[in-house]
């Protein structure tokens, strides 16, 4: 099936989107449906109206608009006129997703550095369904011939998911041009302190660039990483202490 026939298949969880009448099952099935709502826009990318939602999801446009407006007055969806898309509160709410404790707060130093020192865009990548998830990422030397965002997804069988389920043999997994011509790329698994995979750590150069040393490069980012990761996560700053009441006049 082509990409295209997927993205207006209709969701798995949408025909039940009005429910049965009453109970517990009625609001299963509003949440079902107001979830295929999210992922038909996750899908569109951009903006989209009722009419393709509808076919997306395979519901009645009626349906569609009433969830819509529910999701739009909770801010999980942003109206543009006639069309919608994902809204602020959603990325707000998505940004506490923690796929291992700790992980993206030890990540994002060592993920900077690596583009500093290399230019390579760099992506962190997590397991995911059948995807290399990325869920970290500093934009770097391939944009905009491969632009590196966070929720974006790699195929399995690319350097970072080849590394995410672990290398065949021990070392950096090296991608020349496999993914996409003129692109390289060299991955590691980063592991937690017990030894086990959490993630995988790639970076992805012009080809040209010796992927040896940005090898080495990743090598040192993913042993910060699983560092920050034995320290455990960090707990918030505590607030200063509340002022006297007569300097607050």
């Amino acid at each position: 099936m082509s990409a295209s026939a997927r993205s207006h298949a209709p969701h798995p969880s949408a025909a039940s989107a009005a429910g049965p009448p009453g109970g517990t099952g009625r609001g299963r099935g509003v949440l079902e449906g107001a979830f295929a709502l999210l992922e038909a826009l996750r899908r569109e990318g951009a903006e989209a109206g009722v009419t393709e939602l509808a076919l997306a999801c395979g519901v009645p446009k009626a349906t569609v608009h009433r969830l819509l407006d529910q999701l739009s007055a909770l801010g999980a969806v942003e109206r543009r006129g006639a069309r919608y898309r994902l809204g602020a509160e959603l990325y707000r709410i998505g940004q506490a997703w923690q796929p291992h404790p700790g992980l993206r707060a030890a990540a994002r130093l060592p993920l900077h550095r690596l583009r500093t020192a290399t230019g390579a865009s760099v992506v962190l990548t997590v397991l995911h369904e059948d995807l290399a998830l990325t869920v970290s990422s500093v934009p770097g030397a391939v944009e905009p011939v491969l632009p590196v965002r966070n929720g974006s997804g790699f195929r399995l069988d690319t350097a970072a998911g080849r590394a995410l389920r672990g290398p065949a043999r021990p070392g950096p997994v090296l991608d020349r041009e496999d993914l996409l011509p003129g692109v390289c790329c060299a991955a590691l698994p980063v592991r937690a302190p017990d030894g086990a995979v959490v993630a995988a750590l790639a970076a992805l150069v012009p080809t040209g660039q010796a992927l040896e040393h940005l090898a080495q490069g990743v090598a040192q980012a993913g042993a910060a990483i699983t560092r920050g990761l034995a320290r455990g996560p960090r707990r918030p700053a505590a607030l200063p202490p509340a002022l006297p009441p007569g300097l607050l006049r």
